[in-house]
């Protein structure tokens, strides 16, 4: 009797906008302790993340299905040499796999099989201290997960830290949010960041189509972006990065040292997007020094996005259509062009094929 639940029509996507077939993030590998494990929302699902105190990382669809109570309220117990999830309601053991391997109340005599009860499971990867897991479009398949996990290239087995946010806002917005190019000098125009009187100033990056995504090629960071140059010294190059469902990255490198802020995006409910940010870095010892001014400045930033994200709602209750113009929404129209063409390679049964052509934009900032 395996888990019960729809298959949206359309493959590629759920009928709130949540791309399928995908990797989202499902938390900083320091969250999760051994034997531990905690609920979590993802695309409107209810999902246990945990870790068995082997080590393992895991994660399931968070109802029992016998009387539908969380298995993140349990306890991980060992049966028969293998760590189980156990149901604090009747006791029903699930291992790692999402199979029953216990139900107590059954007799000897009894004719129950409680191999035939499963719970989802969703495939998970771990890797440079994030845990991220995979939502399969039809949540009865066994099929392996369509694309590879997240990977940013060589990093540190550790992030040098973490910072976490809600937006109010639905998956999409937050990612339109997060990329627009032109809001900084009006959002954030701290003293230490890019201060009023540095005035706007031309813009003219070259991007590029990457797996899923698009890239601006390496160049120099804006001549008033000076906190780059206060902790790298000379000769900075940045480059940016987006990749479906919800993955920016910024790397910034130059001879000695190398720093990569990832902002993974997960969506929890039509109104409401996890953030979190990872920063790793090599080299750049400054870094190590400014980790607790560091974590304030990034919390900051997340913050007044979160601040406009929270006035956008005010007009989005009574108008849903944006008026969308080049250059500064180019990136915001290849996102929805990405999702269009992931959805449809998904339902048609074909390889991806991404959309986007080499461009160079010019906006000021």
């Amino acid at each position: 009797m395996p888990d019960t639940q729809p298959v949206p029509a359309k493959a590629g996507i759920t009928d709130e906008g949540y791309l399928t077939d995908s990797w989202y993030l499902a938390a900083p590998s320091v969250r999760l302790k051994p034997g531990t494990q905690e609920r979590l929302m993802i695309l409107g699902e209810p999902v246990v993340v945990g870790r068995t105190p082997a080590g393992e990382a895991f994660a399931l669809r968070d109802i029992c299905p016998h009387r539908l109570v969380p298995l993140s309220a349990g306890r991980q117990i060992e049966t028969k040499g293998e760590w189980t999830l156990q149901c604090p309601y009747h006791g029903w053991r699930f291992g790692t796999d999402g199979g029953c391997r216990l139900m107590p109340s059954l007799t000897q005599d009894s004719p129950y099989d409680p191999t035939k009860v499963k719970v989802r499971r969703f495939p998970v990867h771990e890797a440079n201290g994030a845990v991220y897991l995979y939502v399969a479009h039809d949540p009865r398949s066994f099929a392996p997960p369509a694309v590879p996990p997240p990977s940013f290239g060589p990093l540190p087995d550790k992030p040098g830290f973490v910072i976490e946010d809600i937006f109010n806002a639905h998956m999409d917005d937050a990612v339109v949010g997060l990329m627009d190019p032109a809001h900084v000098p009006f959002v954030h125009n701290q003293w230490w960041w890019r201060p009023p009187s540095a005035g706007l100033k031309l813009k003219e990056k070259p991007f590029g189509p990457i797996e899923r995504g698009w890239a601006i090629d390496r160049h120099a960071p804006s001549s008033n972006s000076k906190l780059y140059r206060w902790v790298f010294g000379g000769n900075v190059q940045t480059e940016i990065c987006f990749q479906l469902p919800g993955y920016r990255w910024e790397i910034i490198s130059n001879d000695t040292a190398r720093l990569l802020t990832l902002t993974c995006l997960t969506p929890e409910a039509p109104k409401k997007t996890r953030i979190t940010q990872f920063t790793w870095w090599t080299g750049a010892p400054l870094l190590h020094l400014a980790v607790p001014v560091a974590r304030r400045m990034g919390a900051k930033f997340l913050a007044q996005d979160g601040e406009m994200v929270d006035l956008q709602n005010q007009g989005m209750a009574h108008q849903k259509a944006m008026l969308w113009i080049d250059d500064i929404d180019v990136q915001a129209k290849w996102y929805q062009q990405l999702k269009r063409e992931w959805t449809s390679a998904r339902t048609e049964g074909r390889e991806f094929t991404n959309p986007i052509q080499p461009r160079l934009l010019r906006w000021m900032s």
